[in-house]
């Protein structure tokens, strides 16, 4: 390679490591899909939302910010649960968290740092590593990374696999080289989406059918069902705001960072970056 280092990120090296032919249609070819996935359009609003949230401490800010990213609910379903959800679980968020147990010294913090050649210490001259880390926080006099997660259920499965989160650790590593703050952990934020849906309703294929049902079960031959109608909007979110008050729907942990994870991490980096540059050479992406 030649000319300027390419930039690149951990979610590209990760992705090499697991599938070297999507790293060459992704990154080299620029292929992209059509459309982007629901749950990432999701992430993305709630970190925009705790972003403002933690910058500004105004809720109404933050809602007005789901409404404007949801702007064609009413013809979109997928947004409009979106909307629903985020708009539930930030009011909840900002009820929880109405005093907080750090301060906060950046918010969305970017990094552009050298891979390095362990061995010899060379910077290497194909490459750059970049990436942005949700917020810096301070606690207690130490320094932590802020890293935002939205969940589908939290056990202790998913509290075990942050341990393994070498991405945010390996960020947390140049955040350090960057800005020259010592980071002593990892503050992950956790916030689970509800699996409530909102009340569809019936048709009246659907109520005749169970009433003929109910009719014929009645030993007086009557029954006083009604069409279920579809649930509200207000009525729906009066659902998400209870589903919220358990405390279970958001979860604070924090894990601090050894030195040898550093260490192995960057030798782990470096050895993708070769493989990467033989295989560039030979015109080869498995």
């Amino acid at each position: 390679m030649t000319g300027a280092p390419m930039g690149s990120t951990y979610s590209m090296w990760s992705l090499f490591r697991n599938c070297r032919k999507a790293v060459d249609w992704r990154y080299l070819q620029q292929l992209v899909p059509l459309e982007r996935d629901r749950n990432l359009h999701f992430g993305s609003l709630i970190h925009e939302c705790l972003e403002l949230w933690h910058g500004q401490r105004d809720l109404a800010l933050v809602l007005d910010l789901i409404d404007r990213r949801s702007a064609a609910r009413a013809q979109d379903e997928d947004e409009k649960r979106g909307w629903h959800l985020a708009t539930a679980m930030m009011r909840a968020y900002a009820e929880r968290y109405a005093e907080e147990e750090f301060e906060v010294v950046a918010l969305e913090q970017v990094f552009k740092g050298p891979i390095v050649n362990p061995a010899t210490g060379a910077a290497s001259r194909s490459f750059r590593l970049a990436g942005k880390v949700d917020g810096v926080v301070r606690i207690d006099g130490e320094y932590f990374i802020l890293e935002h997660k939205t969940v589908s259920q939290i056990d202790s499965d998913y509290l075990e696999r942050l341990w393994t989160d070498f991405q945010i650790t390996l960020y947390a590593h140049y955040i350090e080289q960057t800005t020259g703050v010592p980071i002593t952990g990892i503050l992950y934020n956790v916030l689970v989406k509800a699996k409530l849906q909102q009340g569809k309703g019936e048709t009246e294929e659907e109520y005749q059918a169970r009433r003929a049902e109910l009719l014929a079960k009645s030993k007086t031959g009557k029954t006083t069902a009604k069409r279920k109608l579809p649930e509200s909007d207000e009525e729906f979110q009066q659902r998400l705001t209870e589903k919220y008050t358990d405390p279970e729907m958001f979860h604070r942990e924090m894990l601090y960072l050894s030195r040898d994870r550093f260490d192995i991490l960057r030798s782990e980096l470096w050895e993708l970056t070769q493989t990467f540059l033989d295989a560039r050479r030979r015109g080869i992406f498995y």
